[in-house]
């Protein structure tokens, strides 16, 4: 043991103290939150039933909010939690998703009431958690940052496939509405619990027996930029760009899910007695979960920008497949797991290369600015995404034509922008002594002297 790791065990305890510990606690707090995303498309055909007179578009608006305030309030979430500490802003979090679900099945009677209880309490709720999680990881693992993010997030796109089936047969006895508040208070109460294991490491602590090293594929700055001074650096608006473009095709699959099968021509059958879409959502939820692990850990080495290439070229070919296989239940089912096998690997991507580009110290806050970038996404994913398929005829097809193309144009961005501008910046650090005030702020260069 090293007197890193003693320090924090020291101060927290053997069970708190201990980074795996940390690591488990946060996944599991991920996969209780993961239904609030990827089981929506399962309550639509209750909320359709029972909202007749309203066009899809405004249920699907249910969805979206969600993802606005789960991404949106998240800055704010992020610099709290970096400020005081990771507890306490995952307990608030754990009661907003709580109640909201609870109050959405019990007391909501419109879908405003939707809108507020299911799209801004659940929707922040759930975003706290997340970046909390997260960043909790990147935090603990500065050796296996890809790896750690890529778990944690794995939680959250794999989490739902241990319960996406059981929500449908509940939904099937009890209704959506006595569903989803039962379901409610079960995963925030375990939210609950794990919030109080999570802890951030101490300030200074590092693995035991690791020492940073330059590497030619994952390059790593030594100074950690407070959230201000991300704001003025370009590479985070690149970022920013990259992540809604290819964060709509997969938000446009998991939140339409049900009415895409409609689209196909598929929504009526069943695998082994399980509704296709239930089946297929288990299946992507898989893949999710796997997707994250799978190019986190390939990150680690490959480096994250060309990972970032070969990714979303692939998820370009995948939403492009989707396009081709009305009629076939088959495919459906074979098809969209690849979506999301190719899909889920932004969440950690994304968050790893913020705390290379940035630094882990403010990981909380400046991975929380990037991630409102999913909120932007859903604005298109699930609401526009509608109004587009309403304009042909129910069809989905151009917006994943358009889903496609955000794609290839991110991996593209990924090769021939970021990498470059990363890798220039990150140089002239090497040099700090001579770096330009722009490059690197004067509080950081006293710090690493």
């Amino acid at each position: 043991m090293t007197q890193e790791i003693d320090l924090a065990k020291a101060r927290y305890g053997p069970i708190a103290g201990n980074r795996v510990v940390q690591l488990i606690a946060g996944l599991v707090a991920m996969i209780v939150i993961s239904n609030y995303q990827y089981a929506f498309t399962l309550f639509t055909p209750g909320l359709r039933q029972q909202f007749a007179g309203a066009p899809y578009s405004q249920i699907a608006l249910i969805f979206s909010l969600f993802i606005l305030f789960e991404t949106w309030p998240v800055p704010v979430a992020g610099i709290f939690i970096d400020k005081f500490g990771i507890r306490t802003l995952m307990i608030v979090g754990s009661l907003g998703v709580l109640f909201g679900w609870l109050l959405g099945g019990t007391v909501a009677t419109s879908l405003f009431h939707l809108y507020l209880c299911y799209g801004v309490l659940a929707g922040t709720g759930a975003g706290i958690i997340y970046i909390a999680t997260v960043a909790n990881a990147v935090k603990w693992f500065p050796d296996r940052r890809g790896l750690a993010a890529g778990l944690t997030a794995a939680g959250f796109g794999g989490g739902a496939a241990l319960t996406l089936i059981p929500i449908s047969k509940t939904i099937t006895a009890l209704g959506w509405a006595h569903s989803m508040a039962l379901w409610g208070v079960m995963q925030g109460v375990i939210a609950c619990i794990m919030a109080l294991i999570l802890r951030h490491p101490p300030e200074g602590w590092k693995p035991a027996g690791w020492v940073p090293k330059a590497s030619k594929t994952v390059v790593q700055t030594k100074v950690n930029y407070s959230w201000q001074e991300t704001l003025r650096r370009p590479e985070f608006y690149l970022l920013y760009l990259m992540f809604i473009m290819v964060c709509a095709g997969g938000l446009m699959t998991t939140g339409n899910l049900s009415e895409i099968a409609r689209s196909l021509k598929v929504q009526n059958a069943t695998i082994l007695g399980v509704s296709i879409v239930a089946f297929t959502a288990t299946l992507t939820g898989i893949t999710n979960a796997g997707s994250r692990i799978m190019w986190g850990f390939i990150s680690d080495r490959l480096g994250r920008e060309n990972t970032m290439t070969l990714a979303f070229a692939v998820e370009g070919v995948f939403i492009f497949l989707v396009t081709q296989i009305a009629n076939s239940p088959l495919l459906f089912v074979m098809v969209l797991p690849f979506v999301f096998l190719s899909w889920g690997e932004i969440y950690a991507l994304f968050s790893a290369i913020t705390g290379d580009v940035f630094g882990p110290k403010n990981a909380s806050a400046n991975y929380g600015m990037l991630y409102t970038a999913k909120g932007m996404a859903s604005i298109m994913a699930g609401w526009g995404a509608a109004l587009v398929a309403a304009a042909f005829a129910g069809s989905f097809q151009v917006p994943y034509y358009i889903a496609a193309a955000f794609d290839f144009a991110a991996a593209l961005l990924a090769f021939l922008a970021l990498k470059p501008l990363i890798r220039r910046r990150i140089a002239s650090e090497e040099g700090i002594a001579d770096a330009s005030a722009e490059l690197v702020p004067e509080h950081a260069r006293a710090s690493s002297r």
